[in-house]
Formats: structure tokens, C-alpha cells, sequence
């Protein structure tokens, strides 16, 4: 077996360096690759380009990550290789998705297999690499979607201070939205996503203040006849956020049943989470939810819906990971309740 300690090598160059030692080694041989990361994309990725099955595992042991990894056959010359993205958490699998693309050369591709549909990574790569990708869906299961992609030729750079773009005029009107929305929740603080629409999209502009608030800027980059462009910029949580604007509840803590964490859970989905848990919560009861961003607009909903009923109170306010003690309180009258609408 070969031994490869990754730890030494910077970020950038593992890659590569992986990508030679795999192309040194011969079937039914192992590497050892020990690194202070996990490399399961950087394997997929191997697979994809070097058209060759590999198997590994992993062990952690402290901060110490060692995969061992074992070159099987080639695959059928016309066979694509599958890329299961449904452990990864929401946040990463655009950024993944779309830099294992960028990485295709024409005639190349894969079949990734996502816990719903992907249809807004797809808006996305024509939005920004254009008429450039064969999509076609394999199957349409609920919790298997298979999607084989194929690049036809080569894109256009993109810029590299946006981490999405999409071309709102190439897109359904009535996906258009949902679409948006659902990559905005999976940037980072920080991050911008762009959008060129026929004119300024104001109706958007309005959903996001009301679903978002003050954490997010809107710039119009470029207004012309028949084209508008703008960035948009997920904003900064911490300090800067107006979380601490909201009124805390009063009363006495409710008494903590359970941890929800929603971070890994696709946006769609989150809404049925908290609101079943709150839902099944006793007067008096609350849970700790853990979330990704300042969960500012639910707390509106409650409020809008729940009334003085609901208890809620930050416990924690750093970048990427918010808690937030949400509960019934103790003289809230036991009223069934289908909960709000979620704003996630």
C-alpha cells in the first residue's frame, strides 16, 4: 500500500497531487491518503475524468482523516459514472456540482443522484455556462432523483466574485421565484448571486424584503432596455444582523425537549420540520433549533400566527450556525393548529 500524507500539501495542489499518485497506481492496488479534510469529491471527481472505479473508506482518528482507497477496472467505455450528492449538505452541492462540471471536457459527464429535483442546478448551468449541457432525467423517485449531464462543448468564463447567475428571461415564469429563492438559502454570508432579468425584477425585490429583511443588498449593476442586471449579497450574520432588533419573549423559559438541527436539510424541507416540532410541543415545552442563517423571518411568522403564544429566544448568533430556544408557553391554551406558512 502507498502511503500519502496530504496534510503537508496546500488545498490547492491536492488535487493534482492525488490525481498523479492515482495514475501511478495499478488495479487492485491501495493508497493510504491521511489529510485533515474529507476527499470523498476529490475520488468522484477522479472517477469521472479518469473513467476508473475506486473504493474507499475512511477512519477519523482525532484530526487526523485516513481514506484508504483501492483502483478497481475502467468502466464500460460508454458508461457514465454515478456522483451521489444526498449526504452532502444542501450548501455544497451547487459549488460541487458545478466545478465537477467546469471540469468536463466536451463529451464528458456524469449522473448525479440528488434527494429532490435538481431543476434549479440547471437553470443555473444555462443560466451561466449556456446552451452547453445535455440534461436528462433517469428517474424522478422522491428520494432519488438521477440526472445524467453531459457537456457538449466548451463556456464562457464567468465572473469570479458571483457564486450563482441566472438568466431569468431563459427560465418558466412560474419556476422563476422558487428557483431563486431556493439558491439564495444555499449561498453563504457573504456570497452574491446575479440575476439578468428583462427590467428590474421589483416584485422579487419586494419578496426578499419581507422574507429576509435588512440581511441581504441589492445593486443594479446594469439597466438597459430589455436587460437588468443585479447582484444580489447575502448579508453579513453576528453583529450585523438584526437579530437582537426582536423583542425577547417574557415569561419563564420553556422546558428544552429536543435539538433540531435543519442545516443539512434542503430548504424545502425545513419548514416541515419546525413547525411538526412545534406542533407537537406541550404548554410550557420548547426546542433548540440550529440553523444555517438568522431564522429572523420565521420568528415574523410565529408572530403573525402564534401571537403571544410562542416563546422565543437567541441562544446563539455566529456565522453559519444560529440556535434559537422556540417554544409554547406555559399559559398558551392547547389550540390545534396547522402552524404558518414557513418563510425557508
Amino acid at each position: 500500500m502507498i502511503d500519502l500524507d496530504l496534510r503537508p500539501v496546500q488545498k490547492g495542489d491536492r488535487r493534482e497531487t492525488i490525481f498523479e499518485t492515482l495514475d501511478d497506481t495499478d488495479a487492485g492496488e491501495s493508497v493510504s491518503l491521511v489529510t485533515d479534510r474529507d476527499v470523498e469529491v476529490l475520488l468522484h471527481q477522479y472517477q469521472i475524468k479518469r473513467n476508473h472505479h475506486l473504493q474507499w473508506e475512511s477512519e477519523q482518528q482525532g484530526d487526523e482523516l485516513e481514506t484508504r482507497v483501492t483502483k478497481g477496472e475502467p468502466f464500460d467505455e460508454n458508461e457514465l459514472i454515478e456522483f451521489d450528492v444526498r449526504d452532502m449538505p444542501p450548501q455544497r452541492r451547487h459549488e460541487v456540482l458545478t466545478d465537477t462540471f467546469d471540469r468536463l471536457a466536451p463529451g464528458e459527464g456524469f449522473v448525479f443522484v440528488n434527494d429532490h429535483d435538481p431543476k434549479p442546478l440547471y437553470h443555473e448551468l444555462r443560466s451561466t455556462r449556456g446552451d452547453i449541457l445535455d440534461w436528462e432525467y433517469a428517474s424522478r423517485d422522491s428520494q432519488e432523483w438521477r440526472v445524467e449531464v453531459v457537456k457538449t462543448e466548451e463556456a464562457e468564463p464567468t465572473a469570479d466574485d458571483v457564486v450563482a447567475s441566472f438568466d431569468v428571461r431563459e427560465i418558466p415564469k412560474q419556476e422563476r421565484h422558487p428557483t431563486l429563492h431556493h439558491r439564495y438559502g444555499n449561498i453563504a454570508d457573504g456570497e452574491t448571486m446575479e440575476l439578468i432579468a428583462p427590467h428590474e425584477p421589483r416584485p422579487l425585490h419586494r419578496e426578499f424584503r419581507q422574507r429576509y429583511g435588512e440581511s441581504f443588498s441589492w445593486d443594479v449593476v446594469e439597466d438597459e432596455p430589455g436587460r437588468c442586471r443585479v447582484r444580489i449579497t447575502k448579508g453579513a450574520t453576528g453583529e450585523e444582523s438584526e437579530a437582537s432588533d426582536l423583542p425577547a419573549s417574557t415569561g419563564d423559559s420553556p422546558e428544552v425537549t429536543e435539538e433540531l438541527d435543519v442545516r443539512d436539510l434542503p430548504p424545502a424541507k425545513r419548514h416541515e420540520q419546525i413547525f411538526d416540532a412545534y406542533a407537537d410541543l406541550g404548554a410550557g415545552e420548547g426546542f433548540v433549533l440550529v440553523n444555517d442563517h438568522d431564522p429572523k423571518p420565521l420568528y415574523h411568522q410565529f408572530d403573525a400566527e402564534a401571537g403571544d403564544a410562542f416563546y422565543w429566544e437567541y441562544r446563539q448568533q455566529d456565522p453559519g450556525e444560529f440556535r434559537v430556544l422556540i417554544g409554547k408557553k406555559a399559559d398558551a391554551e392547547s389550540t390545534p393548529s396547522e402552524g404558518p406558512n414557513a418563510p425557508f
